[in-house]
């Protein structure tokens, strides 16, 4: 598979605040194809539960994201859970150690304003910040 994973953040940003990408991550989301993990859906509903993030119903964002985004879900799979084992422990993000499982299983490029996340590329990891 090709195409560009989607971090919460950066899904977030693309979506109220485009400004805030850099400018190769703003091409690589309009150049698509582009995923949206379901990890991000959870992350999302999960910190506006908590009020921790604000974005209307979280049921409807992830619709709305898909949409807007022109994204395809990814939805979690054995071998996702599975690659996080092999991970180095460069932070303990949980949502973020999926997505890059993920990207890594699906051959993805994972879009992110992570800074760690550079440092996956030791595991195969491309990414654009």
């Amino acid at each position: 598979m090709s195409g560009y994973l989607l971090d919460t953040n950066a899904a977030l940003f693309a979506l109220g605040a485009p400004e805030r990408l850099s400018p190769a991550a703003r091409a690589a989301i309009l150049e698509g194809p582009n995923l949206l993990s379901v990890v991000s859906f959870w992350e999302v509903l999960l910190k506006s539960m908590k009020g921790k993030l604000e974005v209307g119903d979280p049921r409807a964002w992830w619709k709305d994201a898909l949409d807007q985004l022109a994204a395809t879900p990814l939805l979690i799979r054995p071998e996702h859970i599975a690659r996080v084992y092999s991970l180095p422990p460069h932070h303990q993000d949980p949502f973020d150690r999926v997505l890059i499982a993920q990207a890594l299983e699906e051959g993805l490029t994972l879009v992110s304003t992570c800074e760690v996340i550079p440092r996956y590329a030791e595991a195969g990891l491309r990414s654009i910040g």
